[in-house]
């Protein structure tokens, strides 16, 4: 077997949201559809990538160097050797060929993108769901049916008001969602206090139910002050207060913030992941880790991730990943994660999941066909034939 073709584009999800610290009005993607010779149903399997929002397109970094090296490799430099499938940890170090150590920011979201479709192919050739596959080869051998997802919304933007904030949240709960997600750090700290009453008071003044996200904006006395702000809400996280890197700011406020803290979605390697538990004051007891396996290098290195956190005592269900797509769903379902994000009607069509997919309780069930599921999604599909076909 072998890849006969890899083809890729940008696409925009441009929006007028924003968060604490950017806006969405230039935000693309990069997508990569990848053949190969076999054929099932009549069809060559063909994988589908892309990466996740928050992140711009990739394909300077694809083209120059990725896909060239993939492109370059023999047939047998690709193959598992124990099946007649594709290996993609052959693939990774094939694309990372020469590249220098350190440095996880760009290069690791244009890997993440290919090695997404190089997954997708693999389940495919196999005849097996992801995350089936997944929980056969690296987890405990039973793949979970239904997954935890929350509802990340709350962006700011022109014109909207506490009423909208609350109007957006129940559309939320009426699709199924119990916990929701919003951004805070965009407006004063009473403003945001405001806004979070609000949401507590739709979901039935139960403060579990509401995480929030200041997507590393704030300094630590900020950090300090929200802390304090928000620890009589009891609320399910407190999110990437400062910058991802600073590991001190981090560590510093997990001694004032008795609540759990998340963060995580802006490291992009397992090194990066190793130094927050080191260094962050990470709690494994409470905290959330949402390393994005789309935005650091892919699933490949997703597994180096979870390796390290189980050195350091950490279980994989402190783990939910940032993203709000099929593939970090079908790697939580697959490997045991604490769940995943979900963005209803944000980013379209790249987020969300099947399309008939069930949701009921802030739980939704893994599609039943082979590889991510992505064929699940009629607009996604669209799209990929606009774009390729």
């Amino acid at each position: 077997m072998r890849i006969v073709d890899i083809a890729e584009v940008t696409a925009s999800i441009a929006s007028d949201i924003r968060n604490a610290y950017i806006d969405f009005s230039k935000m693309d993607v990069s997508v990569v559809k990848i053949t190969t010779d076999v054929i099932r149903d009549g069809k060559p399997v063909v994988g589908y990538g892309f990466n996740s929002n928050g992140r711009y397109a990739q394909g300077g970094i694809m083209r120059d160097r990725i896909l060239p090296r993939l492109r370059a490799a023999s047939p047998d430099d690709l193959r598992d050797p124990e099946r007649d499938n594709l290996d993609p940890f052959r693939a990774w170090d094939i694309m990372m060929a020469n590249e220098k150590p350190g440095g996880h920011g760009e290069r690791s979201v244009a890997v993440g993108v290919v090695d997404m479709a190089l997954w997708d192919i693999v389940a495919k050739i196999e005849d097996k769901p992801l995350h089936i596959l997944l929980a056969e080869r690296y987890g405990t051998g039973r793949a979970e049916p239904t997954a935890f997802v929350y509802a990340a919304g709350g962006y700011y933007y022109p014109g909207k008001d506490i009423e909208a904030l609350q109007a957006e949240m129940r559309g939320y709960l009426a699709m199924g969602y119990d916990t929701v997600k919003m951004k805070i750090g965009g407006a004063p700290l009473a403003d945001d206090i405001k806004r979070i009453e609000a949401v507590i008071a739709i979901l039935d003044g139960d403060g579990s139910r509401l995480a929030v996200d200041a997507n590393g904006r704030f300094d630590l006395d900020t950090a300090i002050a929200y802390a304090r702000a928000l620890d009589p809400y009891g609320l399910k996280w407190y999110e990437e207060a400062g910058d991802p890197l600073d590991y001190a700011l981090q560590a510093t406020l997990g001694e004032i913030y008795q609540g759990p803290m998340a963060t995580g979605e802006n490291l992009f390697s397992h090194q990066d992941a190793r130094n927050l538990l080191r260094y962050g004051g990470m709690r494994p007891d409470r905290d959330i880790l949402q390393f994005d396996p789309a935005l650091s290098y892919g699933l490949v290195e997703y597994l180096r991730t979870l390796a390290v956190m189980k050195q350091a005592g950490w279980s994989p269900r402190r783990c939910i990943p940032h993203g709000g797509h099929q593939f970090a769903l079908s790697i939580a379902a697959g490997l045991g994660l604490g769940g995943n994000e979900s963005y209803p009607g944000i980013f379209a069509p790249f987020g969300g999941f099947a399309d008939d997919a069930p949701l009921s309780a802030s739980r939704v069930d893994l599609p039943a066909v082979p590889g991510v599921g992505f064929e699940t999604k009629a607009k996604l599909m669209d799209l990929y034939g606009r774009l390729f076909d």
